[in-house]
C-alpha cells in the first residue's frame, strides 16, 4: 500500500511540473506562432492526424445528396468563383497572392479530388486556427449552398481554363437562381418568366440544330400514355440551359441523340445502354433509379412516343472535365383528351466519360403548352 502510494505521488509531481513546464513555455514565447516559420515535420504530422480524424469523425453520417444536379453545379460554380478562388485557386492557376504566405497551403480544389462529406462539413464549420471560414455560421449560408459548391468541387479536378470561364460566366448569382419564391411563381434571372422563358427557349434562342431534339414525358394522351397536367409542380425549379452552345461537347451530343432516337424507334435496349447503372431519371417532380425506369416508365414513354410528332427546336451542350451537360428543346404535337396540342419540352441530360465512352447519369425533362393552345 505504502509504495503504491509512493508511485501515485510519484506521478502527480511530475504531472506538476510538466504543467509548470508547459505553462512556462507558452507563456514565455519562445514558441514562434509566425506562419513563415513552419512545424517541425513531427508537430505537423500530429496535427495533420489530429484534424483529418477529427473532420471524417464528424463527417462519416453527413448523407451526400445528388451531386449531379447540373442547376446545383451551376450555381456552386458562381460560389466558387466568388468565395473560393483566393484559396483554392481555379484551373490554370498556380498560386495567388493571398496563399502564398498561408501556412498550412490550402488544397488546390482543381488537382485534388475531396471525400464530399468532409468538404460539406469543412465548408460548412471551417477549421479552427486556420485561414478556413465557417461558411454555414449563423446561417449565412444554408446546406443547399454548400452543397451546390460540394458539387462543383467533385467536378473541378480536370477541368480546363476555358471550360472554368465559360461554366463560371453562366452561373446564376444567389438571387437569381431558378427557385420557386413560394408563392407559386419561378423566377428565370432575377424576374418571372413567361412559358418560354421558363422552359429554356430563351436561354438557347440562336442555337444551330443538329439532329433530332428531346422529347417530352408530361403530355396527357389518349393511347394510355395519360398524364393529368402538362406542367411541372410549382416547387419544381424550371430547366436552366444557360451556357449550352451546339457542338460544344460533340461525343455527349451524340449520345444524346443516340439516346433519343432508341425512345423513339421504341429500342428499350439501346437505350437502357446509354444510362449509367446510377442513372436518374426525373419528370414531373418525380425522381425514379434506372431499374425503376426501366421496369415501368420506359414503357409508357416508347408507347407515347410512337403517336407524337417532334420538331427540334435547338440543341446543345457544355464540357465540364470528364463530364458535360446537353440541354435540348423541342415541340411535340400530341392529343390530349381527344383534341390535338403542341407542347414545349426542354431536356437536360448531364452525362459522364466513363473510359472512351459517355454514359448519362441523370435525365431531367419538363414541359409546358406551347403559348396560345
Amino acid at each position: 500500500m505504502k509504495r503504491h502510494t509512493e508511485h501515485v505521488l510519484v506521478l502527480v509531481a511530475v504531472a506538476i511540473v510538466v504543467a509548470i513546464g508547459l505553462g512556462v513555455f507558452v507563456y514565455s514565447g519562445i514558441y514562434n506562432i509566425g506562419a513563415d516559420d513552419h512545424h517541425t515535420k513531427p508537430v505537423f504530422a500530429v496535427l495533420q492526424t489530429l484534424r483529418n480524424r477529427s473532420i471524417h469523425v464528424r463527417s462519416d453520417d453527413i448523407k451526400v445528396p445528388n451531386l449531379n444536379d447540373p442547376q446545383l453545379i451551376l450555381k456552386g460554380a458562381g460560389q466558387y468563383a466568388a468565395m473560393c478562388t483566393g484559396c483554392h485557386l481555379r484551373p490554370g492557376q498556380e498560386n495567388s497572392e493571398l496563399r502564398k504566405g498561408m501556412y498550412p497551403q490550402p488544397p488546390n480544389l482543381s488537382k485534388v479530388h475531396v471525400d464530399p462529406r468532409d468538404a460539406f462539413w469543412v465548408i460548412k464549420h471551417g477549421i479552427k486556427m486556420s485561414a478556413m471560414p465557417a461558411w454555414g455560421l449563423d446561417g449565412s449560408h444554408d446546406d443547399l449552398t454548400i452543397w451546390s459548391m460540394v458539387a462543383f468541387i467533385e467536378k473541378l479536378p480536370g477541368m480546363t481554363p476555358a471550360q472554368y470561364k465559360t461554366i463560371v460566366a453562366k452561373a446564376p448569382p444567389d438571387e437569381d437562381m431558378d427557385m420557386d419564391d413560394g408563392g407559386g411563381h419561378s423566377h428565370s434571372h432575377g424576374g418571372a418568366a413567361d412559358d418560354k422563358d421558363a422552359h429554356g427557349d430563351a436561354d438557347m434562342k440562336g442555337m444551330e440544330m443538329s439532329g433530332e431534339a428531346g422529347h417530352s414525358h408530361d403530355a396527357a394522351a389518349e393511347d394510355g400514355h395519360d398524364r393529368a397536367a402538362a406542367t411541372a409542380p410549382a416547387v419544381e425549379a424550371p430547366l436552366s440551359l444557360d451556357g449550352m452552345k451546339p457542338k460544344a461537347a460533340p461525343e455527349a451530343e451524340a449520345v444524346a441523340q443516340a439516346f433519343h432516337t432508341a425512345l423513339q424507334h421504341g429500342d428499350r435496349t439501346a437505350a437502357l445502354a446509354l444510362l449509367a447503372p446510377e442513372a436518374t431519371i426525373s419528370e414531373g417532380g418525380h425522381t425514379q433509379s434506372r431499374d425503376d425506369y426501366a421496369d415501368g416508365h420506359l414503357g409508357e414513354d416508347i408507347a407515347f412516343l410512337k403517336t407524337a410528332r417532334i420538331t427540334p427546336v435547338s440543341l446543345g451542350s457544355m464540357p465540364m472535365g470528364n463530364t458535360a451537360l446537353v440541354g435540348s428543346v423541342s415541340d411535340i404535337q400530341t392529343t390530349i383528351k381527344g383534341k390535338p396540342a403542341t407542347l414545349r419540352s426542354t431536356e437536360l441530360l448531364n452525362l459522364k466519360k466513363d473510359g472512351k465512352d459517355w454514359k448519362i447519369v441523370s435525365v431531367r425533362w419538363q414541359s409546358a403548352p406551347v403559348s396560345g393552345e
